[in-house]
């Protein structure tokens, strides 16, 4: 009799601390590595959102400035044995020197098991491959480059706006229509910001084709189409937009420039700068950047942003879950409710972009928000950061009429020649 109320007083006590246990077990805490975690709006939305939709999880973020980031803080840690368990991608460059040291987890299993889909990244998730093509991160946001345009000098010059499927051609045909008047009232047909991407990374978009690749014919076309602007009068020229450190963001601001190629982020900014009163009050859309002849409407190119996990994580099946949720469509749409661009491209997330106050009501705008495909700004590689320099350096060349276009091609082929060689 003893020995039984015994077992009973025992097996009451133990069921007495399970829900204890359980709920111990079910409170995990998961360490995400990222930069300006604090002050970063989509951080803070995918935190909750994910949070929300898994009781019992909480997501930690060590927060490190971009500065010491961008110092290498995060390799040394790796490099010292941290276990924080998710490294956020900030340079395709340092996601593969991780890769070479064996500091990030092969996600090829986790995704094998769980039937993950990559089809939605407009090919972004490419990049956070090895260079023998397995899997070590995802994207969770994209910038890529669309075309703003003012509506209301469209308006008023009675001319079509441009569409998500036009050429090149077209577009310096529009930009020349746009372009009117002379002195304070000139209205210019288009607008091209200092930095080399803005002439030439539309050679890389919708075809097989990086700036590292050592040939730089591809790229002639598109300084030609630019200086033609330029001697048109239908862009500022170059040498004076660098001369007076004149930014695109004011001059946009103004109402007095037809179109803007631009990345996606100038979104958010020209909302809050005609909201506050910085910008004129007129009305504006975006549309896919035009297309050579032959490539699929909608190419574009950008830098997207990433995620891994630590290879000394202890929690990866939990890193998984995260990472896995995060560049999802569930939580793109967290990312995306802060006017953010995910990576992940779909329908859904597009108009979740789109409801966002102040964002151009309009069908063309909302189309432009899924694009085919999303080239890289620049390809992961030895000799990159080298190539830029030079790239960089003929282009300011180019641009200022320094050395003629022909010239300027051949010293780039010349000179990213001696480097590849």
């Amino acid at each position: 009799m003893k020995k039984t109320f015994a077992l009973l007083m025992a097996l009451t006590m133990v069921i007495a601390l399970l829900p204890t246990f359980a709920t111990a077990s079910e409170n995990r805490v998961l360490t995400v590595a990222t930069w300006d975690g604090m002050s970063t709006p989509y951080l803070t939305a995918q935190k909750e959102a994910f949070e929300a939709a898994h009781p019992g999880i909480t997501i930690e973020y060590l927060d490190i400035s971009a500065q010491d980031w961008d110092g290498g803080k995060p390799t040394m840690m790796l490099a010292g044995g941290d276990t924080t368990d998710v490294f956020d991608v900030k340079q395709l460059s340092e996601l593969q020197n991780w890769i070479e040291q064996g500091f990030v987890e092969d996600l090829t299993p986790f995704i094998q098991e769980s039937g993950y889909d990559l089809t939605s990244y407009a090919g972004t998730h490419e990049s956070y491959q090895s260079l023998d093509g397995v899997q070590y991160g995802l994207p969770y946001r994209s910038d890529f480059w669309v075309l703003f345009y003012n509506k209301t000098l469209f308006d008023a010059a009675g001319v079509d706006y441009p569409t998500n499927d036009m050429t090149w051609e077209e577009y310096k045909e529009l930009a020349l229509t746009m372009t009117s008047g002379e002195g304070v009232d000139k209205i210019y047909g288009s607008h091209y910001h200092t930095w080399l991407s803005t002439v030439a990374n539309w050679a890389v978009c919708g075809v097989d084709y990086t700036l590292a690749d050592g040939s730089y014919d591809e790229l002639e076309y598109f300084y030609q189409l630019v200086l033609d602007l330029e001697d048109a009068g239908a862009v500022m020229e170059y040498s004076e937009l660098r001369a007076a450190s004149l930014h695109y963001r004011g001059l946009f601001g103004t109402g007095n420039i037809a179109m803007l190629p631009m990345g996606y982020w100038f979104v958010s900014t020209l909302i809050n700068d005609i909201r506050n009163g910085d910008a004129e009050p007129f009305e504006w859309g975006i549309v896919a950047v035009p297309h050579a002849e032959g490539v699929a409407p909608g190419s574009s190119f950008g830098s997207p942003t990433g995620t891994c996990i630590n290879a000394r994580s202890e929690n990866k099946d939990l890193a998984w879950q995260f990472i896995a949720w995060r560049c999802s469509e569930e939580g793109a749409l967290a990312t995306a409710s802060t006017g953010t661009r995910p990576a992940f491209v779909s329908d859904t997330v597009a108009a979740t972009m789109a409801a966002a106050e102040g964002f151009p009501p309009d069908a063309n705008s909302l189309a432009a928000l899924t694009p085919s495909s999303i080239a890289l700004e620049w390809p992961t590689g030895e000799f990159v950061n080298a190539i830029k320099d030079v790239v960089n350096e003929e282009h300011t060349l180019i641009m200022t009429r320094s050395v003629t276009l022909a010239e300027g091609i051949e010293n780039m082929n010349a000179r990213v020649g001696e480097i590849l060689n």
